[in-house]
């Protein structure tokens, strides 16, 4: 089993500039930010505080930490190499990826909220 981080809607609003169009629940990983949010986690783009989903594709500003029994380190390399793929960054190394995703929030208990802001990820705080 892994603790990874899951789309969630938990928090939103928070932020005057949170969004979620993510799948509740699913898998998301931090996906490099673009040349209009590079340098500002509030840019116009919305990439460089957005986690994106591995299965939609698509984005929130909030993650929770879930604990995914069933699911191996292999399993989560497997499904994030995938999801890469299809998005069209096969050329990024996924099973270094998912060693970072994974120890992001190996310490975090479940249930977490967390934000995306560039380089770092944050305990939301204030909220339940």
């Amino acid at each position: 089993m892994v603790k990874a981080l899951v789309a969630t809607a938990r928090t939103q609003g928070f932020r005057d500039n949170d969004y979620h169009w993510c799948v509740e629940g699913e898998l998301v990983w931090i996906a490099p930010p673009c040349r209009a949010d590079r340098h500002d986690p509030d840019g116009v783009c919305g990439c460089g505080r957005g986690f994106a989903g591995l299965s939609s594709h698509r984005a929130t500003t909030t993650a929770v930490v879930r604990t995914l029994d069933g699911i191996s380190r292999q399993d989560f390399v497997m499904v994030l190499d995938a999801s890469l793929t299809e998005q069209g960054y096969g050329s990024l190394d996924a099973e270094g990826l998912a060693d970072h995703l994974l120890d992001l929030v190996a310490d975090l208990p479940d249930g977490t909220v967390v934000e995306h802001r560039l380089d770092y990820v944050h305990v939301r705080q204030g909220v339940p």
